[in-house]
């Protein structure tokens, strides 16, 4: 929603692509590579569209079937579950594309159909086809640092314009999906899976439903953790492998199925109590980070949209706020927001922050299955309870394990880091076990993924200063 971090992801995005036609070493030490013959397919354009299409449809099927049966309920909280993100898409991407002062009136007319995805999407299919059929001058250069084998490597890529235009498609709709993963999917499928429980059993058309918005919600808990290591190695050139997506997912989808669950398990058996427990966890992480940009006693940034008055800037950054704090509610936004900072975002780190939610939310969802053990209806007679409760415990704590696995193993930029998770643990255990202070962590034994950043000094040495040929503004797409 920022429009100086959009800038910044489309840069991003335009560096991942494949070095292919060749390189050269220029004069500054710096390789140039120039790629005009492949733009890569925009895959998660096309996944996006496909998510946000198959939510709409089989959440309005569903509506059907609930008017068919009266539950008038049940289809009220469905359809606003359906809308609300719908409507915050199209205007996230008329906002992104700048097409009010377009003259783009069918593009427009689709927006307020709800269809802005799909000719979103047709667009970006349309450049992607056309990209390549003839030669096109490079309109700005990209320079990132390569890290392999442990050495950094500059590198810079002349971009055309089908590159640009189909970065800022793939950028605009990495927001949208995490729009519509936590301010639709999560509320939608908490409310179905209560409504199976309650009426017990499992309706064909919901069952599928429950099934796409989870699908939905891992793929955007799975962007905001991209969109967190590219904001944080801005610099350098990120490319996750296979494995490191695998680990991701298996970590997302655990740490949100076992969240719902407690949750919907909680509200079956203190049903009014649940309003209390989701109104807390939103109250606070909606007034955090307006609390640390009170206590730092900063002032608005400016650098949202320039044609914004205070009034407007207040009302962008409350909606960034409010999905900072639904994102937490069910998952680790893996990011921290910083009011009074140009970009939003704050880049640095704050494991502690990690450890703490971790923990927190741990002891949280251990309250609730308890609470609901104690408190269950005779619906579960059947149902192990007990083994229910250790099953979800264990499926978190899983979660715990493969997000540490990631970051020891799968991270990206783990070779930039000082000490690794073993020397963490390895110091920790040490120092409960003295008593007493230890002097310094030991170095670590290998290049594994740490929780202490070393310092970026060497970094800013090594790239040096901005060429005056590089076009920093990304956003005009065409």
């Amino acid at each position: 929603m920022c429009e100086v971090s959009v800038e910044q992801q489309q840069e991003q995005e335009i560096s991942d692509l494949e070095q292919q036609d060749g390189s050269s070493m220029t004069g500054n030490g710096v390789i140039l590579v120039v790629n005009h013959s492949r733009v890569r397919p925009p895959f998660s354009v096309v996944l996006a569209t496909l998510l946000y299409c198959a939510e709409f449809i089989s959440a309005a099927w569903l509506c059907s079937v609930y008017r068919k049966s009266h539950d008038v309920a049940w289809m009220s909280f469905t359809i606003v579950f359906m809308l609300l993100p719908a409507v915050l898409i199209q205007l996230t991407l008329t906002f992104i594309h700048r097409d009010l002062g377009r003259d783009r009136p069918l593009v427009l007319f689709l927006h307020l159909l709800l269809l802005g995805p799909v000719i979103r999407c047709f667009e970006a299919l349309l450049v992607y086809f056309k990209a390549g059929k003839q030669e096109e001058p490079y309109v700005t250069i990209s320079r990132k640092i390569s890290l392999k084998k442990g050495q950094r490597m500059p590198i810079e890529w002349e971009i055309g314009q089908s590159e640009r235009n189909l970065a800022a498609h793939r950028n605009a709709f990495k927001r949208t999906a995490v729009i519509q993963a936590f301010l639709g999917s999560t509320p939608q499928l908490t409310l179905q899976l209560y409504a199976s429980i309650q009426e017990k059993y499992f309706l064909p058309t919901r069952l599928a439903l429950m099934i796409i918005t989870l699908i939905s919600i891992t793929y955007g808990a799975l962007v905001c953790s991209v969109l967190a290591i590219q904001i944080r190695y801005d610099d350098y050139k990120v490319q996750l492998r296979p494995l490191a997506y695998l680990c991701m997912i298996v970590w997302r989808g655990l740490e949100i199925a076992v969240r719902i669950t407690a949750l919907v398990l909680f509200s079956s058996a203190l049903t009014h109590w649940v309003i209390l427990v989701v109104g807390a966890n939103l109250l606070f992480f909606f007034f955090l980070p307006w609390g640390e940009f009170w206590a730092k006693k900063g002032s608005l940034t400016e650098n949202v949209e320039k044609n914004f008055s205070k009034l407007g800037t207040t009302v962008v950054l409350c909606m960034f706020t409010l999905l900072y704090a639904c994102i937490n509610i069910f998952c680790w936004s893996a990011v921290q927001l910083d009011l009074s900072h140009r970009e939003l975002i704050e880049r640095k780190q704050h494991w502690e922050r990690l450890a703490m939610y971790y923990f927190g939310r741990f002891l949280e969802n251990f309250l609730l299955v308890a609470l609901w053990y104690f408190f269950k209806s005779d619906f579960y007679e059947y149902v192990c309870a007990p083994l229910l409760c250790v099953q979800l415990l264990v499926c978190y704590s899983m979660a715990v394990l493969f997000m540490l696995i990631f970051y020891q193993f799968c991270h990206p930029c783990r070779r930039l880091f000082k000490h690794n998770i073993h020397d963490g643990l390895h110091w920790i255990c040490c120092r409960s076990g003295s008593g007493r202070e230890t002097g310094r962590m030991p170095s670590s034994y290998s290049t594994a993924a740490t929780m202490v950043l070393v310092s970026e000094g060497p970094l800013e040495h090594l790239v040096g200063q901005r060429d005056a040929g590089i076009v920093d503004d990304m956003m005009e797409a065409a």
